[in-house]
């Protein structure tokens, strides 16, 4: 059964071109929710600009943002305080991450990019006995349930879009970030991995076509 017709498909795709919010940024004080008020040290991977970062720093002692992009890695430098204890630094997160353990690590729209088990294998291996790891993903869409929530997705975005540009079109970009591409493995298969990596990992399918991944080292 077809919820939404092309026509009205259309329109609300060239409302959104006109109305665009950052995505990841609207999984930002999720991920907050799900770490200590007071954390010791903090690695955010795939740092983009910096937003959650500068977020980091209000609870972790020191914070780690690792980024391969070296001209949005400076960005996020000159849009940080000096006063606050964030290092930026230009790296691949397979290879180069800044030594742990980590008592918090997050991952926003990145881990596609990686060698999926590999990368979460890798953050554990960072992550401090007790700490947490929290990943926002996306995944490529196969079957009802993901088709149905990309169709939900669309007026939502819409809606978002308008009350968080105040009903006005847009007149600057979002948070620069690194260019992206598309998903390759469904959320099944993320489940699938993720489970046979990080024993008692939680994963949830969510509305602006992502996925959230919560783990806590034992």
């Amino acid at each position: 059964m077809r919820i939404m017709s092309p026509r009205v498909l259309r329109a609300l795709e060239r409302f959104n071109a006109d109305h665009p919010w950052d995505h990841n940024a609207h999984y930002h004080r999720w991920i907050l929710r799900r770490l200590p008020k007071h954390i010791d040290r903090a690695l955010d991977v795939g740092s983009g600009s910096g937003d959650l970062a500068r977020l980091l720093a209000g609870r972790a002692k020191a914070v780690e943002a690792v980024e391969s992009d070296p001209e949005i890695t400076h960005q996020a430098r000159n849009l940080t305080s000096p006063e606050l204890p964030v290092t930026f630094t230009v790296a691949d997160a397979m290879t180069e991450l800044p030594e742990g353990p980590y008592a918090a690590i997050t991952c926003v729209a990145v881990v596609h990019h990686l060698p999926y088990t590999e990368a979460l294998l890798t953050f554990r291996r960072h992550l401090a006995p007790g700490g947490t790891l929290v990943i926002v993903g996306l995944s490529r869409a196969h079957g009802p349930m993901d088709h149905l929530l990309g169709a939900l997705a669309v007026p939502a975005n819409a809606t978002m879009g308008w009350l968080k540009n105040k009903g006005r079109r847009a007149e600057r970009p979002v948070s620069m970030t690194a260019r992206t591409r598309q998903a390759d493995m469904t959320f099944d298969e993320v489940t699938r991995d993720a489970r046979a990596a990080l024993p008692g990992v939680r994963l949830r399918r969510r509305l602006f076509w992502r996925y959230t991944l919560v783990w806590r080292r034992p």
